[in-house]
């Protein structure tokens, strides 16, 4: 029960779920997580689960209306404990914490602890390295407990938080007919068409009587405050940064849906269609399908146009739209990952991650988005398609950061606009595209006005 010292409010929380049973080793190591260099990682993300439900995506507004916020470690001879002040009033039912939120909230400390001791701090990964990077990713995947055994059914979904109740809706009706088909939805874990998937397929799960339907959301901490979990996520992972939260994704996903969205998904747009037009990987199955209702068909079309402008037809045919038909794009992923899963047998893949999958390290090398890291990026066609999609990729993570990342704002607030220089006719696409996100609300939630972070020149 939450206990008040004069204006604040302190409260213990007992694990679930995870980190139930440590070492004593293992407490002092969390207790020093708590009060080091990961402090402020582990109270911005801790932050993020309490408060499920915001209403906002601005990571400066949360952090300024819970500045008084804290977490830190209690130890004790059993086990440990979180202790927490001044924590959002949401997370609580009659002055207890309500259960789904505390496992998230271990799970921050799970990943937290384990990405600084095991992956950062041991230096066990190879992080120079592809397979280093891929290792690392797989270990933080499996320390979580993601990764499961059996047939494929893991659908990734992607798409925007800021989209229209009736985008909303139709990703419900999806994951509705993902979950009677009895597959799992995994998504970035925020709200819009990241939450619609997961409570639809919740509802599909509960009529086929499925008592272990999984709504993963994989996250990282750059971005978790402005897209906090939503209230079904039952499964947390977050990574270090964008580009493992991105390959995370493709590893684990045994088919992709992409909803409409803004910036952040033609980020995962791109990312995956880099990956896909790499050699390697060309005979490789995944099914990825493009779906909204009827009424986002503008948006589809113009993202169409925009891949097949930039990257061309080759990449083109890497996915399939399909608008206005949950239950058609629900029965195209059951067939594919048939496909999926015939492929992996053949080559003794594992079904849970796919290591077989090629990576360059242009797509896994954390991209920091400074003002001159924006205006340095190579955005013509002289390069192979696959480079200019991990190159647009970049531009697309730096709007990202400047939309809604604390570090991203600040720099946007101090030096002005991100700069992109590109080819004409890719900087004149890039414009169109950019001004359709905006005209349709894609940038930021309803109701908010956009001053964008970016200027485009040739």
């Amino acid at each position: 029960m939450p206990a008040r010292q004069g204006a604040e409010t302190l409260v213990e929380v007992m694990p679930e779920r995870s980190l139930e049973l440590l070492s004593q080793h293992e407490v002092n190591r969390l207790r020093r997580t708590g009060e080091g260099g990961q402090h402020e990682v582990l109270r911005r993300c801790a932050l993020a689960v309490l408060n499920v439900g915001g209403q906002t995506d601005d990571s400066r507004e949360v952090l300024e209306k819970y500045h008084d916020f804290d977490v830190f470690i209690v130890q004790q001879d059993r086990g440990v404990k979180l202790g927490l002040r001044n924590a959002p009033p949401g997370a609580f039912v009659d002055g207890r914490m309500i259960r789904g939120i505390r496992e998230l909230l271990f799970a921050v400390l799970r990943d937290v602890v384990f990405i600084n001791t095991e992956v950062s701090g041991r230096g066990q990964f190879d992080l120079g390295s592809s397979d280093g990077i891929t290792n690392a990713v797989f270990h933080i995947l499996r320390n979580a407990g993601t990764l499961r055994t059996g047939d494929p059914d893991l659908v990734v979904c992607w798409g925007g938080h800021a989209i229209s109740r009736e985008e909303y809706d139709y990703s419900k009706k999806v994951g509705y007919e993902i979950g009677l088909r009895e597959m799992s939805v995994c998504t970035g874990c925020g709200n819009g068409a990241m939450k619609g998937p997961m409570k639809g397929a919740a509802v599909g799960h509960a009529k086929q009587r499925l008592a272990d339907g999984r709504y993963i959301g994989i996250t990282e901490p750059g971005i978790i405050a402005a897209e906090s979990p939503n209230p079904i996520v039952n499964q947390l992972v977050i990574m270090p940064d964008m580009e493992k939260r991105l390959e995370a994704f493709v590893r684990v996903a045994h088919a992709i849906v992409i909803f409409p969205g803004g910036v952040g998904t033609a980020e995962e747009f791109l990312f995956l269609l880099g990956i896909l037009l790499d050699e390697r990987n060309r005979d490789m199955p995944l099914p990825v399908v493009l779906t909204g209702p009827a009424s986002s068909e503008p948006y589809f079309a113009r993202l169409h146009d925009f891949i097949g402008a930039t990257l061309g037809s080759e990449a083109q045919q890497r996915y399939r739209i399909c608008l206005g038909k949950p239950d058609t794009v629900a029965a195209m992923l059951r067939e594919g990952m048939q496909e999926v899963r015939d492929f992996r047998h053949a080559k003794s893949d594992a079904y849970y991650f796919n290591w077989r999958l090629h990576l360059d390290m242009d797509f896994q090398q954390p991209f920091h988005a400074s003002h001159r890291n924006m205006a340095e990026l190579a955005l013509h066609r002289d390069q192979a398609p696959a480079r200019l999609a991990a190159n647009l990729r970049k531009a697309f993570s730096g709007l990202v950061a400047g939309n809604v990342k604390d570090e991203g704002m600040r720099a946007i607030e101090a030096h002005g606009p991100f700069l992109l220089a590109g080819e004409r006719d890719i900087m004149r696409r890039l414009d169109q595209l950019l001004t359709d996100f905006v005209a349709q609300g894609r940038m930021k939630l309803p109701g908010r006005s956009y001053h964008p972070c970016y200027r485009l020149t040739v």
